[in-house]
């Protein structure tokens, strides 16, 4: 199958927005919150070609289904694509592996509707499944006791770090790597609680990118959507992180949001817990534009990281995490 994004016709782009958005809802277990996103980020996408707002009714109301779309691509690009989006799409909360009845019936549907290769949709699926539900491994406990704000300034040195590795995957051409950055930020959070001495697992870390906005479902499609503008246009209109960020190139608003979960993250730790929903959005929000404006300053680090992968890498770049 595919690796990477090809610049589709409006109508094949049209189409794979459907499915995109038909995979979120495939399991039928998005939450009020998720859908509200994923609507925001649709009627606040647009690159002129056509009505995104439209297409995300067309696809819950029924009125375009899942084989209308899928016979709508017809360049064999395009339906490596659409397929592999709606499989990251439909893995990438990785609340279970293999999927439930109802994503794999959805994901079966669209691989007959596209014609494609049975065995090797099923490669790609158990690829996906891997990335997205990797254990995490022990995180390494900051101990600096002789420098001043020791754990803070290590802690920092994290954030960055990972925000860098989060806009070097949002930079390369494979489907799989916009949804490997999930699960770095999951991680992040929870090797950041780790270090103040909380106890946390996969679910609290998920909680907790959603108090502050950051839907696992949403920000996928919307790495996506922007990907998909991003090859007809080369530039971002419109792309919302939280309600926040526009006009960014996807790189930017992965390195700033990764960037702003973690320090949000610190401080919510920091305080012992304390701080409320308003005020942790209040802190990401903050967060989110301190990151914006660093992004320049670690672009060649960045181009550094992409370098140096390989589509190979992805499984073990999210382990090591």
């Amino acid at each position: 199958m595919t690796t990477e994004f090809s610049v589709l016709n409006a109508q094949e782009q049209k189409a794979v927005v459907t499915l995109c958005i038909l995979a979120a809802f495939a399991d039928g277990a998005q939450s009020e919150t998720e859908r509200a996103e994923i609507k925001r980020i649709v009627d606040n996408f647009g690159n002129g070609e056509f009505d995104l707002t439209s297409a995300y009714q067309q696809a819950l109301s029924g009125k375009l289904s899942l084989q209308e779309a899928g016979k709508a691509i017809q360049s064999t690009n395009g339906k490596a694509m659409a397929y592999e989006m709606a499989v990251c799409i439909c893995h990438v909360d990785g609340a279970s592996n293999p999927l439930n009845p109802a994503e794999q019936q959805f994901l079966e549907t669209l691989r007959q509707a596209l014609g494609l290769d049975q065995q090797t949709a099923a490669n790609f699926q158990k690829e996906a499944g891997s990335i997205a539900s990797a254990p995490m491994a022990e995180p390494p406990m900051i101990n600096a006791p002789n420098v001043p704000n020791g754990r803070d300034a290590e802690l920092d040195k994290l954030i960055v770090n990972r925000a860098i590795l989060a806009g070097a995957l949002e930079l390369m051409p494979q489907t799989l790597a916009t949804m490997a950055i999930v699960p770095i930020q999951t991680r992040l959070v929870y090797q950041i609680g780790a270090n103040y001495g909380y106890k946390l697992d996969t679910g609290h870390a998920k909680e907790f990118l959603a108090t502050i906005g950051i839907g696992l479902t949403s920000q996928v499609v919307e790495g996506y959507l922007s990907r998909l503008a991003g090859n007809l246009t080369r530039h971002f209109a419109g792309r919302l992180v939280a309600g926040l960020v526009s006009q960014a190139t996807e790189s930017a608003v992965a390195f700033a949001s990764t960037y702003a979960i973690g320090q949000t993250a610190k401080s919510y730790y920091a305080s012992g817990r304390t701080l409320s929903a308003t005020q942790l959005r209040d802190v990401f929000a903050s967060m989110l534009g301190q990151g914006r404006n660093l992004k320049t300053q670690y672009a060649s680090e960045i181009a550094q990281r992409v370098s140096q992968f390989k589509p190979s890498d992805l499984l073990q770049v999210v382990k090591a995490a």
